[in-house]
């Protein structure tokens, strides 16, 4: 106690509020030119012919608008405190943390000169705004932060660090933990993941519209950006570092790796870019994008960029669409402006770049392509209608009714059809009957959940079906392997339009992931892979991410759901209901304490007619119903519909939504479930629309 009591004393001395004042300052200068720095290097590594596997992932992560500032506040914090411990360690040469020591006094001044306290800024929200904040500001009047984007993720058990505050685990070699040290995550996926893309089996009871729903639910939920930029280190590359120096985290190769032989190589990891953290200093990761089921997929999750997504032609209210290119006389997504868009390099000849959206993923598969610009016909679709029946309408309130609109039906369709398929029995228990609005429930996504719901990756196949009016594969283009389409815009363009895949996703599988067949090796080997370049593997960087996050292992989180808690290979085994799989369990963690949450999760069996085991049944039910309760705007709560309304809402359809914005002619009642055409698919005049008569009752 004397020792910590000295320290702080002597802190008190050396650092008074010049010196904090003066390491802040040196901080930005050196902040802000690595990000210069970092500028100028990506833009000469878009000059390259050969792009890497990497400049795809940090093209989907890439931060726009007021999520860098939000980064950038981030880094002169984390880099002021450095350089603060820095100037202690020269007079204390014991270990520490500089947060213990520095008073709060201290930690205010740091926080409002770094930028940081726009996290904690009083907010006053407006008393009876009818529709949803761009960012999700003011949903909860109480707390105007609540499920806000560029905000950090929510943390329901405390984060595991090598060092308690920022250091991922694993880091340090021979490190135990629960008496044994990590493996490292490229022998797990190794010798538990990975599945030949001719191995597989396909989900008798689930469409392919199930797994490309679930990332279309995530994308509206959460995306940890990263970003490349290195203060301390200015030469450091993640492209071909093997050493941790932040933000690279690289993912080291096990000896006798089935494909990556070279010594001395690495797979790049970059870390999640932190967000400011006013309370603790702890690293927390951000969350660029709203936690709530609003649509923010489409129109964003910033002010600039939902306005840079509307037609500004005209007053009626309406999206943008591409310029260029029409889909058979039906929309597309516009183009984004980037002169060097990383589409381009999937197809030199076509010439075709990257389409824009509401998020920054829309391009990182076709079947997520088709989804986004289906939404956007159909927000255009109600626009033209809404104006139709409300001729004093102006362009804003147009607009915004059709938000709300849509905003609404993708609550409906994500709780009444596709997660009951996700959690079967365990659905009543874990999102239970809507009660109401409250205003005391936290709708921030939580940290473990964008870990946890990737549970979908198990159920991505090799190939991306295309089929023609008849359902039959759409000679030549059907049945594309999946790491051929990556970023691949060109091909809705140029290999007839959305509606293909669209039926492809209707009238094909989904994988089922099983424990021996976890993976497809499209994912696990070829990510991001073009041309003769080394993919990615997914799995690895699943693994690395949630060290990265500090999110504590598997039984921690078994205990946090109240499932029992296996403590050697023969529980595990009883869990698992696999005793070879808890033995390779066992094998390579040691203790089931140590096994990385998303594989340790993933592995459990289905729940009955579901589609995760119960653990994540646990984290994700209890993410959606957070999500629900704490969501002022949600579609059920009074005031938000009117009761006639509400009833009309409860009958949309992601099938209407096709038939609605398509030339596809015959659909299924249910998407989600496996169909067979033409036995269980019927007339689109057969499926019941939305009636927008009694739009405004007011």
């Amino acid at each position: 106690m004397f020792l910590v009591l000295s320290f702080k004393a002597l802190a008190s001395e050396k650092l008074t509020g010049p010196d904090i004042l003066f390491s802040i300052n040196t901080a930005k200068r050196l902040v802000d030119q690595a990000y210069k720095l970092y500028r100028e290097r990506a833009k000469e590594n878009l000059r390259n012919p050969h792009l890497t596997p990497s400049d795809f992932l940090r093209h989907l992560k890439e931060p726009v608008a007021g999520t860098r500032t939000a980064i950038r506040a981030a880094s002169y914090m984390e880099t002021a405190l450095d350089l603060l411990r820095q100037k202690l360690q020269k007079v204390w040469h014991r270990r520490f943390n500089i947060t213990d020591v520095l008073s709060i006094q201290q930690k205010d001044m740091i926080t409002r000169a770094t930028g940081c306290d726009y996290l904690i800024r009083p907010v006053r929200c407006p008393q009876n705004s009818p529709y949803r904040t761009i960012t999700g500001e003011c949903n909860n009047r109480k707390h105007p932060h609540f499920g806000m984007s560029n905000h950090g993720y929510a943390r329901w058990l405390p984060a595991e660090y090598e060092d308690g505050v920022s250091l991922p685990k694993g880091l340090i070699q021979g490190q135990l933990y629960h008496g044994h040290p990590l493996p490292l995550v490229r022998q797990v996926s190794n010798e538990i993941i990975g599945t030949p893309n001719e191995k597989i089996t396909d989900d008798q009871e689930r469409s392919l519209a199930f797994m490309h729903w679930g990332q279309w639910v995530d994308h509206d939920m959460d995306l940890a950006p990263m970003t490349e930029t290195s203060i301390q280190n200015q030469d450091v590359h993640c492209d071909t570092s093997c050493n941790y120096t932040p933000p690279c985290f690289p993912i080291k190769i096990p000896p006798g790796d089935p494909r990556i032989t070279k010594p001395g190589v690495c797979m790049p990891f970059i870390r999640t870019t932190p967000v400011c953290n006013p309370t603790t200093f702890i690293r927390e990761q951000l969350n660029s994008i709203t936690s709530f089921l609003d649509a923010s997929m489409v129109y964003g999750s910033e002010e600039p960029l939902a306005r840079s997504l509307r037609n500004q032609s005209n007053s009626l209210g309406l999206m943008a669409l591409n310029q260029n290119f029409t889909d058979a006389g039906l929309g597309l997504l516009p183009f984004e402006s980037n002169s060097n868009s990383i589409c381009l390099y999937t197809n030199r000849t076509a010439n075709i770049p990257c389409f824009n959206a509401g998020d920054k993923r829309v391009t990182e598969n076709l079947g997520l392509t088709a989804l986004h610009t289906l939404f956007v016909r159909e927000h255009n679709r109600l626009a033209r209608e809404l104006k139709v029946l409300n001729p004093h309408w102006d362009g804003e309130k147009i607009y915004q009714e059709a938000r709300k609109i849509i905003g609404a039906v993708n609550q409906v369709i994500t709780f009444r059809d596709y997660l009951p398929l996700v959690l079967g029995n365990e659905m009543n228990k874990q999102l239970p009957l809507y009660k109401g609005y409250n205003d005391s429930e936290d709708p921030t996504v939580s940290n473990v959940f964008s870990l946890a719901f990737r549970f979908g990756h198990g159920s991505v196949p090799p190939f991306v079906p295309r089929l023609d009016q008849n359902f039959k594969p759409l000679v030549p283009y059907s049945n594309v392997l999946l790491h051929l389409t990556f970023s691949a815009s060109w091909r809705i363009i140029m290999e007839g339009g959305i509606d293909p895949l669209l039926r492809g996703l209707l009238a094909d599988h989904a994988k089922l992931m099983k424990q021996n067949q976890m993976m497809v090796e499209e994912l696990q080997e070829r990510l991001f892979e073009q041309l003769e370049l080394i993919g990615l593997d997914l799995a690895s960087l699943n693994l690395q991410r949630g060290r990265d996050h500090g999110l504590p292992g598997y039984n921690a989180w078994r205990r946090f759901c109240g499932l029992s808690e296996p403590s050697d290979e023969a529980e595990l085994a009883a869990v698992m209901g696999n005793s070879q799989l808890a033995k390779k369990f066992i094998d390579l963690y040691g203790t089931p304490e140590n096994i990385d949450i998303w594989i340790g999760a993933l592995a459990e069996p289905f729940v009955p007619y579901g589609r995760v085991g119960p653990l994540l049944a646990c984290l994700i039910g209890t993410q959606f119903r957070k999500t629900r309760d704490g969501d002022r705007f949600w579609w059920e709560n009074p005031g938000v519909f009117t009761p006639w309304q509400r009833r009309i809402l409860s009958g949309a359809s992601l099938s209407r939504i096709i038939c609605d914005n398509t030339h596809i002619q015959e659909v299924p009642h249910d998407v989600f479930k496996m169909n067979h055409y033409p036995s269980d698919f019927m007339k689109c005049s057969e499926i019941g629309g939305l009636d927008l008569s009694q739009s405004d009752e007011n």
